[in-house]
């Protein structure tokens, strides 16, 4: 461990990643991704196939932090008063009343956000990024932390919708879950044949104002002028990259500023090293990324871009 790295929150990243695996078997660097997203204080965009384990890790690491959680599972007749809230009226006293919806939470679980039209994906663009929601002309702040953990299927599937591109780039991190190993498989039925019954219970590791605390922490970590330097310039090489339509935003270089503090923080370190923003870039950038419509049909990919830029962007020397 570094001179100077926030020891409590190390020890608490620890406990968090243990009560995590109570319940979720191997998927070790989608378990970290995870972690560096809300460490970072980013919503995350869990992306894969169903059935393999999304909506479990993302319930899994708000019960482990004992945060206040709430579900909604995205349908095409979902409405966006049911995700925010509604106004109604109280007859005892002649007036409207905000009652507010389950995106009032500490963290929420947006389940298969792709199920639903665009209309209701975009009810969640004012709580993701200004942190509040406006019913009618008054304006109800969320409680902080509030993260979105969205989950969503690919798009070839039926029923799906695509995210607005404004959506898209308000989420910090897309990760990509997997397929378990084998040995992984067979751990995963011998736990559920010792459980006798389908849900892991997973223990709360982190007492009150804890994890605001480790969210603080990240921000202490030091991002040295040449590691920055180096930052902007992969970014810059995704937007001048002659595949892409649209490359990452200055709000993607801040974001994998972010994410490789907490890359660092999670690996004992009150320092960012260019080998934390390589790690992360991918999840941090690919996502940002347009491609241009024949690159898109040849199979090129945002994650493709980002590649390219890793290997084309001079790496600075550290100390």
């Amino acid at each position: 461990m570094a001179a100077g790295v926030d020891a409590p929150s190390s020890e608490a990243i620890q406990r968090v990643r243990a009560a995590v695996h109570t319940a979720v078997v191997g998927r070790d660097e989608a378990v970290d991704q995870i972690l560096i997203g809300i460490l970072a204080d980013g919503h995350l965009l869990l992306e894969d196939l169903p059935g393999l384990g999304k909506t479990l890790i993302a319930k899994s690491f708000a019960a482990a932090l004992g945060l206040a959680f709430q579900r909604i599972q995205f349908t095409g007749d979902l409405l966006p008063h049911d995700i925010l809230g509604t106004e109604i009226f109280d007859v005892t006293h002649g007036t409207f009343v905000f009652r507010p919806g389950p995106v009032f939470a500490n963290i929420l679980l947006a389940d298969e956000i792709n199920r639903a039209p665009p209309k209701v994906q975009s009810a969640l663009l004012e709580a993701m990024q200004e942190y509040q929601v406006t019913s009618e002309r008054t304006t109800h702040p969320l409680e902080r932390p509030f993260l979105v953990l969205a989950t969503q299927n690919p798009l070839e599937l039926e029923g799906t919708y695509p995210l607005p591109e404004a959506q898209i780039d308000r989420f910090l991190l897309r990760v990509s879950v997997g397929y378990p190993t084998p040995q992984e498989e067979r751990e995963i039925l011998r736990r559920r044949a010792e459980r006798k019954q389908d849900a892991a219970p997973v223990p709360t590791v982190l007492a009150p104002g804890e994890f605001l605390r480790m969210q603080r922490a990240v921000e202490e970590v030091e991002l040295d002028a040449s590691v920055e330097g180096y930052l902007v310039d992969l970014v810059r090489a995704t937007r001048a990259d002659p595949r892409a339509e649209v490359g990452a935003s200055p709000r993607g270089s801040l974001g994998l500023a972010r994410a490789a503090r907490a890359h660092a923080l999670v690996h004992g370190r009150d320092f960012v090293l260019p080998d934390d923003v390589k790690t992360i870039a991918g999840p941090a950038l690919a996502h940002r990324i347009t491609v241009l419509p024949e690159p898109w049909i040849r199979g090129t990919r945002g994650i493709d871009i980002v590649r390219s830029a890793l290997e084309h962007t001079a790496v600075p020397k550290t100390r």
